[in-house]
């Protein structure tokens, strides 16, 4: 008597991603939001891979509690297509039941025969082996540890006994009290399958967050993944495989600089060589640079930006390193040169705020880069 399913969640389907910037040539929204819609595609074609007859997906479906009726069909329609999966919802923290009545409603009246909303703490037969347990969030904010009903609910005697909630073990999540962690053992639980935590997190052999399987933030590191489990019996370990099913990759890279380096080339050398395209990319730039390295490190950027998905060169934590030398480059001695010093005085004065100062030395910098511009 065995199982083997796809874990997955956190979706979040129909996420419209306003915090990035749109550029003026490109849809990078645009080819987000189809990547989480993807995800779908690529959970089944895993699910087949694997000969796993099962997608539980652990919360968060969908980003909000009222999606678009397109997001809804459109995600539904995905879902049914894969005829041969059937796929197991689980209400989370965004689409709970509370403000997303009507979204479970639609589901439940419209779905195709392989998709099922988990709306209720009940039993559900996964084939004649196994009892899903799914533990369904009811508000965005919970006061209680979610998955407290799993250690009353009955399986038959010999069914491996899968619990699905969402939730967080740990203080990273705002969507109510803390899940215990051990709560497989409390439960009787072959497998917990959570939901909540965009990355992949092992709480210990039977109790996993499978993290997002496309990535929707700088946080994790790696692109999205689900878990494809597999149990040969009640009490057996589960064996977990991770499968990459990420498009995009978001990355944050730190990019210390000291003075006279060149930064420009300091820049190429952490770049990815392949697959630019597909990165969403953070640098955060720290230590000390002079006036002319800083603009070749801006021109850099500019320069590599729109070879990725999204570029993002961070300077908060980048020092300016001030040399007369420099400074004659603006003017020597005229009005340039007196607005120059000014800027310096500013941009070194303890008694600014870290943010004034930070205006004073962008404001000399861009001083610079448009006196060296205009001198080509």
């Amino acid at each position: 008597m065995s199982v083997r399913f796809i874990h997955a969640s956190d979706l979040h389907i129909g996420r419209k991603f306003a915090n990035i910037p749109q550029p003026q040539d490109g849809n990078i929204r645009g080819r987000l939001m189809e990547a989480r819609h993807g995800a779908i595609g690529r959970l089944a074609a895993t699910a087949r891979a694997r000969a796993a007859a099962h997608v539980l997906l652990a919360g968060d479906s969908f980003d909000t509690a009222t999606p678009s009726p397109v997001v809804i069909r459109q995600a539904l329609a995905a879902m049914g297509e894969a005829r041969d999966v059937t796929w197991w919802l689980l209400p989370g923290n965004h689409d709970n039941l509370r403000e997303a009545e009507p979204l479970w409603e639609e589901i439940a009246r419209d779905a195709p025969g392989n998709v099922v909303a988990l709306t209720d703490a009940e039993p559900r037969e996964m084939g004649g082996s196994a009892v899903l347990l799914p533990c369904p969030v009811a508000f965005r904010s919970g006061a209680s540890d979610p998955t407290e009903p799993l250690v009353t609910m009955a399986s038959g005697e010999g069914m491996l006994r899968i619990g699905l909630a969402h939730g967080g073990v740990t203080d990273f999540t705002d969507s109510g009290a803390s899940i215990a962690p051990d709560r497989d053992r409390s439960a009787g639980l072959d497998y917990l399958a959570l939901g909540d935590w965009h990355g992949r997190m092992a709480v210990s052999d039977r109790v996993h967050y499978s993290g997002t399987p496309e990535q929707d933030r700088f946080k994790h590191g790696r692109r999205g993944a689900c878990l494809c489990v597999a149990i040969d019996g009640p009490g057996a370990l589960p064996q977990v495989e991770e499968v990459e099913t990420g498009i995009f990759l978001w990355s944050e890279t730190e990019l210390p600089l000291h003075p006279r380096q060149d930064a420009a080339a300091a820049l190429d050398a952490i770049l990815p060589g392949a697959g630019r395209r597909d990165v969403l990319l953070r640098v955060a730039a720290t230590g000390w640079a002079g006036l002319p390295d800083q603009v070749d490190l801006h021109s850099a950027a500019e320069r590599h930006a729109p070879e990725f998905a999204h570029f993002e060169l961070v300077t908060e934590g980048l020092g300016t390193h001030y040399e007369a030398a420099d400074l004659d480059e603006i003017d020597r001695g005229g009005a340039l040169r007196l607005a120059a010093n000014a800027l310096v005085t500013e941009a070194e004065a303890a008694t600014l705020s870290e943010a004034e100062r930070q205006v004073a030395a962008d404001a000399l910098a861009r001083l610079y880069a448009y006196v060296r511009e205009a001198a080509k």
